[in-house]
């Protein structure tokens, strides 16, 4: 469909345009702002829409990739051992591609954004600063799941950072300003880490050498594809001459230096996610932001931990992860039990949702740590459901908080007597997430436990509990909201107007798509995740 037409490149930086025309409207004009911000948003949209129409299903390889040479950076340092280099460089690669893993997030990210830009609509300041912010953040998150340049993953992810922090600090409620703090100090470590681990990957397993005529060139390069070719590819690579036969080679893999990085990715990575007890500063973000800012953050951001721990922890150190999987497990019942225990405490409904997101990304931990064929399509089910759900969650929250102006479950009750639609969605969206049959997290929640029980069936059974503990603080949640004495102040409130209605209608139809029929993800993931269960398998085998 797209011939040789940079498809990924336009879709990331499609929301500069958008970006270009607010400069040109004067910032007082705020319908007009909206109107050019969510039309900047659906261009994306409908790109990757007609992208994931065109994706092939039966390959496992990357798709419409796009490599171009972008950054070298010249070395004066040498290296005794291959003198005969008379030319070093750092080489950074412009390489985008998508494949079965990637693609349902670029989806996903397309169409909560376009859903958080209509949800901006009750924004009351600022609001050109708002979008320009708002748009730059999406050409971030497109970034980061099309990137396989690790120097342009990482170039994406931090600048999800800057727009995610002014968002928070300036958009959000009474302690914004110490959400988005918290939100830059936790994700920078995080980043600090990642930029460790990456450099001394970039430094060792990104290490080539050229030949032309009698000049020989080194490149310490950033791309996926030669890193791997290096790790597994390429038995004669330096990162696999050991000690006896390269002596003081800089460039070798022990098993501690692989341990030391899979660790290091495994926090940078749990940070975002969050992986407990790295979770207190998305707490902050969940209460403090603007609605349609969290709906893009639980909706996409904490899939960008996910995302990255699978494809740089995982796929780079697939004998390290395989080893890790009972440790991996536990952290993700750990998640499980601990985020639906204090949701079933929590009066606040936002907090309650919070909770939620930590418990439901610990079902991805699971997905993960079953290391088969079932579990890591569970796993990426949970991503994309969590992310529709959780959206139209905060969606609904938010509208809510509009009207009333407080999101504690005790202040509010009987709220389906004047406003029946928003109810009736807040319902919908309830029964998603603990886990209805024909729903998206029925699908994807299954999958997950049923992929780690064959290895694991106690740890299975203790995190299944989980979804008994969600059925609890989800219903309660609910039913005080929607159900009950309606407060007097509460009883000429006006239900949802159309802007609202859209994006609700919009997420629920794909929830309920996915639970109906979730092939529409899984052929597409099919041959991507079979790849992965076999690189790990074989890798972990002769690792063995």
């Amino acid at each position: 469909m797209f011939g040789s037409w940079p498809i990924l490149s336009t879709i990331v930086f499609s929301p500069l345009l958008g970006i270009l025309a607010l400069l040109f409207v004067p910032k007082h004009k705020g319908r007009a702002l909206k109107t050019v911000a969510i039309a900047a948003t659906l261009v994306p949209l409908v790109l990757s829409a007609l992208l994931y129409a065109d994706f092939r299903h039966d390959a496992s390889e990357l798709q419409y990739k796009e490599d171009v040479t972008w950054i070298q950076v010249p070395l004066s340092k040498e290296i005794s051992q291959i003198s005969e280099a008379k030319e070093f460089y750092y080489q950074f690669d412009y390489t985008l591609g998508i494949d079965g893993l990637s693609l349902p997030l670029v989806f996903l990210t397309s169409l909560v954004t376009a859903m958080a830009a209509l949800a901006s609509v009750h924004l009351k300041k600022r609001w050109k600063a708002f979008y320009i912010w708002f748009l730059l953040l999406e050409i971030g998150m497109f970034g980061v799941f099309m990137a396989r340049d690790l120097f342009l993953f990482f170039l994406f992810f931090e600048l999800t950072l800057i727009p995610m922090f002014f968002l928070i600090g300036i958009w959000g409620y009474m302690d914004r300003e110490k959400a988005a703090n918290k939100f830059l100090i936790y994700n920078g470590i995080g980043s600090a880490i990642m930029l460790l681990a990456f450099l001394i990957i970039v430094n060792t397993a990104g290490f080539t050498m050229q030949t032309v005529g009698e000049a020989t060139s080194v490149f310490y390069s950033g791309s996926l594809d030669v890193i791997t070719k290096n790790l597994f590819q390429d038995p004669a690579a330096f990162v696999h001459a050991g000690p006896e036969a390269f002596p003081e080679n800089p460039f070798y893999w022990s098993d501690t230096l692989k341990w030391t990085l899979f660790l290091m990715l495994l926090v940078a990575f749990g940070i975002k996610l969050p992986i407990f007890p790295f979770h207190t500063w998305m707490l902050k973000v969940h209460t403090e932001a603007h609605p349609a800012v969290v709906m893009i953050h639980s909706g996409i951001l904490l899939k960008m931990g996910a995302y990255g721990l699978l494809t740089f922890g995982v796929m780079l150190f697939p004998e390290q992860a395989k080893q890790a999987a009972l440790a991996i497990a536990i952290l993700g019942v750990v998640n499980i039990l601990y985020g639906a225990v204090l949701a079933f405490r929590q009066s606040d409904f936002k907090l309650i949702l919070a909770y939620s997101s930590i418990s439901h990304m610990g079902v991805v931990l699971l997905g993960i740590a079953a290391f088969n064929e079932i579990g890591l399509k569970g796993a990426i089910f949970q991503l994309v459901s969590h992310g529709l759900i959780s959206a139209l969650m905060f969606l609904l929250v938010g509208s809510l908080y509009e009207r009333t102006e407080t999101t504690e479950v005790r202040k509010l009750g009987g709220l389906s007597a004047t406003l029946p639609f928003l109810c009736g969605f807040l319902l919908v969206a309830g029964m998603a997430s603990l886990g209805l049959p024909l729903l998206s997290g029925f699908v994807s929640e299954f999958l997950a436990f049923l992929g780690l029980f064959d290895s694991m069936p106690v740890v299975t059974a203790i995190g299944a509990l989980g979804i008994i503990l969600t059925a609890v603080y989800v219903l309660r949640g609910i039913m005080k909201v929607s159900y009950g004495p309606l407060p007097e102040a509460y009883r000429g409130l006006r239900d949802a107007r159309l802007v609202e209605a859209v994006p609700m209608i919009t997420l629920t139809a794909f929830i309920v798509l996915i639970g109906v029929y979730p092939a529409v993800l899984s052929e597409p993931m099919q041959q991507t995740v079979i790849g992965i269960d076999q690189w790990i398998q074989n890798i972990a085998k002769m690792g063995g």
